[in-house]
């Protein structure tokens, strides 16, 4: 094309969020052979479905049971913080395209019924107003499950206060008479079921981490992803009520030899009497009464959450820690998802807030156990997390070595220079202006910066849009200036995920030393 010419000889000057590149659907038709007999090597023909600049087509297509439709989801632009989308159904016959969602948020997985009368797809449910270009503020809630009659041309929202969760990608039975998708149910990831006749969901899975795969075109047979805190994510097939649960691979056989850890999940109260929860990695050979360094790592998000599952991988690996010795916290504080909405929404308005007092009142629920020796505790997190910890530093001086990684340090700058300025605009009560600095002002690291005295080490990728690097120095320049103890690491090549081997590798060792320098001391290790 012109634009790819252009591109290459390096006449390839862009227009900030206005040179969108749309993407559309094809269709091939795939030979069925005889057996015996090759298909053809003639080309297939190809058929465009989709044109223009109205919408970009996102996600994958689904067909109709008769192969003469497809539903597809679409956004009006390709910004990633546009979250608006709608449902489409493209007629083959008849040569159309027809939206048939109707509401102002985000609506996407569609997947038709095999039975060719229905289609499901989940939405966001938004009522808040657009800003200035269009776009909303971000949505802050339980995802819907959303049922529409292809003959009656009718939508209908499903979701059930008996249900508090999202629902993501959802799957139809072979019999179209029931829905299935993993939800989050605290800390853990749980196949739930919506039968269309009784408009019930159900939790058919117990203390599972599982992610969904593929059924069988009769549906008695389904594979999922699945792990447990002793056992790394494998493929297992099972039966159509989730039941009994085979394991087919065995990716990672070294991991049998592995001295692990054992986990727990816990609870405490917050300073204001709400209920926390959180996953506790013991040390290898843990013993009670005794007090050990713990690591507070906090999650991103903030819609994230901390499952009882595997930890050998990610940010901290944090088998590796337990091997040495330190206990490991995973704090799920208000704002986390799989806790229901009230929960979700608890921190809108109150980054630093409730948020930081439930990890803080965790932490003393450790020491109070006797768990955590309360002058040997480290902080760290990646995104959010790293905004949480660059927030701890400037709120507390318990923590004797932190780390900042791809951290929000300034919220002000942070908006006006990221990809997805709608979060913020949801969580901080618009986007800056008159009414809205004092919050932006108060709940950001640089605010307090003075306070800090907790040597902080700040990981960055070179490449990031989600956090700019210039969160990372802002944090560096505040702290270096003051005198204090800290290093910067940017990643080259890197955005807001650090993907590259040598980059895992040196995450993860420059971690564990700076944290284990500075709260136990120069020389020294865990074990002794």
């Amino acid at each position: 094309s012109d634009q790819e010419a252009a591109t290459r000889k390096r006449d390839d000057a862009r227009v900030f969020e206005a040179d969108f590149r749309y993407a559309h659907i094809w269709t091939i038709v795939v030979d069925q052979p005889t057996a015996g007999i090759r298909p053809t090597a003639a080309p297939s023909p190809v058929t465009r479905v989709t044109e223009g600049t109205s919408y970009t087509v996102g996600g994958r297509p689904t067909w109709s049971a008769d192969s003469t439709r497809v539903a597809f989801s679409a956004k009006p632009t390709s910004m990633i913080r546009d979250d608006r989308s709608d449902i489409y159904v493209a007629d083959f016959v008849a040569g159309s395209v027809t939206k048939i969602s109707a509401s102002a948020g985000s609506e996407s997985n569609p997947q038709w019924s095999p039975d060719g009368t229905l289609i499901a797809w989940t939405a966001e449910p938004t009522t808040a107003k657009p800003i200035g270009d269009g776009t909303y503020p971000s949505y802050i809630g339980n995802s819907h499950l959303i049922i529409y009659n292809v003959a009656q041309n009718a939508a209908k929202d499903v979701s059930s206060r008996d249900y508090d969760g999202s629902v993501s990608a959802p799957q139809w039975s072979a019999d179209s008479k029931q829905l299935f998708f993993v939800g989050g149910r605290r800390a853990y990831s749980e196949v739930i079921t919506f039968d269309l006749a009784s408009g019930r969901y159900t939790q058919v899975t117990r203390n599972r981490t599982l992610s969904y795969g593929s059924r069988s075109h009769d549906g008695k047979v389904v594979t999922v992803t699945m792990d447990a805190p002793d056992t790394p994510s494998e493929i297992y097939v099972t039966d159509a009520a989730f039941a009994n649960f085979r394991k087919l691979t065995d990716t990672n056989p070294q991991a049998a030899s592995f001295a692990l850890g054992n986990t727990e999940v816990v609870t405490w109260k917050s300073s204001d009497g709400i209920d926390v929860e959180g996953v506790l990695l013991k040390p290898v050979g843990f013993t009670a009464g005794k007090k050990y360094p713990t690591l507070v790592v906090a999650h991103g998000g903030p819609a994230g959450v901390f499952l009882n599952n595997y930890r050998v991988g990610g940010l901290e690996g944090g088998q590796l820690w337990a091997g040495q010795g330190w206990a490991v916290f995973y704090p799920n504080p208000r704002g986390s998802t799989n806790y229901g909405e009230k929960f979700l929404r608890a921190n809108i308005n109150d980054w630093g807030g409730g948020d930081y007092r439930d990890i803080m009142t965790g932490v003393d629920a450790l020491i109070a156990k006797g768990i955590a020796d309360p002058d040997r505790l480290a902080h760290i997190g990646w995104s959010y997390g790293g905004y949480m910890t660059a927030w701890v530093i400037t709120q507390t001086n318990r923590f004797k070595a932190a780390m900042v990684g791809a951290g929000l340090t300034n919220m002000a700058s942070m908006y006006g220079t990221n990809d997805i300025p709608n979060v913020l605009v949801t969580y901080f009560g618009g986007y800056p202006a008159k009414e809205t600095m004092p919050l932006y002002t108060a709940r950001s690291a640089m605010t307090f910066i003075d306070k800090v005295q907790t040597p902080t080490l700040i990981l960055h990728g070179g490449n990031d849009e989600r956090v700019p690097t210039g969160q990372a120095y802002e944090l560096f320049r505040g702290l270096k200036d003051r005198g204090k103890t800290t290093e910067l690491v940017f990643y080259p090549r890197e955005g807001h995920g650090i993907s590259e081997y040598y980059h895992q590798k040196d995450r993860l060792t420059r971690i564990y030393d700076w944290v284990t320098r500075h709260t136990l001391g120069s020389g020294k290790i865990t074990t002794q």
